[in-house]
């Protein structure tokens, strides 16, 4: 059973190989012209893949047609060409012109998730006992579609990261932003720094105030905690294994283009009909 429906894989991976041109089967640079043969992206892609979704190590999902130290290496070289921030913005883009971004009300918030083996996103956890761990701080429009992510150790607070957060979010949108943009935030950004930060960069600000209960002020924020649960869907994200902050961060841009990408099928099924179409109504 495949990893994700062809309905997701397909469209993700023909951005990625437009990105990613396929490398000749032999080495042009050896010797004698002759070497190994080069194990095809497509094949290599499918295992990462399925290391994102199962969240398993490499030496278990590696195969007879694919290493462990294959997909360690051909991850290291799409995470430094950044590969998975191209994918997720390109994702962005068709999202915006079929279905539309909506731009107008966009949520900030931060999630913690397990990192066993440290690294450099790696910090206490304040929420597990000291144990090693990772937050990513996401922007989302909306509806929930994932604009930016920014990972950090898990001890950093979620109000020191909302800039970095929003620049992100404006580096994945290609910094276009309506006139108009309200931030709605919970009661951790309700601070001094937080508001002159939103009236720095021009948005409205509607954040929940301490010591008032949520459910009075939910507002329109929830849709960052749906976001939330959708990217914990993947088993790479709710522990990540890797040390590496540039392969961390592929495989975070990587499952926001996979959320994307899946959303965009599900709205579009009712906006607009082809012969293609999956037919069941929940995609994973």
């Amino acid at each position: 059973m495949p990893a994700l429906p062809s309905s997701s894989f397909e469209p993700v991976w023909v951005q990625f190989a437009a990105l990613w041109p396929e490398r000749p089967e032999f080495d042009p640079s050896h010797p004698l012209g002759c070497h190994r043969r080069r194990i095809p992206d497509r094949v290599v892609f499918e295992h990462v893949i399925a290391a994102l979704v199962h969240g398993s190590g490499y030496e278990r999902v590696a195969s007879a047609a694919c290493s462990d130290r294959t997909i360690r290496r051909r991850l290291q070289a799409w995470a430094a060409a950044g590969l998975g921030e191209q994918v997720h913005e390109l994702a962005l883009d068709a999202y915006d012109r079929m279905i539309g971004l909506d731009l107008a009300d966009v949520s900030a918030d931060g999630a913690i998730t397990k990192a066993p083996c440290g690294g450099d996103r790696a910090g206490r956890s304040p929420v597990d006992r000291g144990k090693g761990g990772m937050k990513r701080s996401t922007g989302v429009d909306g509806y929930g579609i994932p604009l930016g992510i920014v990972g950090a150790p898990a001890n950093r607070h979620d109000s020191p990261l909302l800039r970095d957060t929003f620049e992100a979010c404006s580096t994945q949108l290609r910094y276009y932003w309506p006139e108009q943009v309200t931030a709605h935030l919970d009661r951790g950004y309700d601070s001094k720094r937080s508001r002159e930060l939103l009236d720095e960069i021009g948005f409205d600000a509607q954040i929940a105030r301490k010591g008032v209960p949520a459910p009075i002020q939910i507002g329109k924020r929830w849709v960052v905690e749906r976001t939330n649960s959708w990217m914990n869907g993947f088993g790479k994200i709710r522990r990540c294994t890797d040390r590496d902050a540039k392969i961390i961060d592929f495989y975070l841009y990587l499952a926001a283009a996979i959320v994307t990408i899946r959303q965009l099928i599900q709205r579009a099924r009712t906006l607009y009909r082809w012969d293609t179409r999956p037919t069941t109504r929940r995609l994973r």
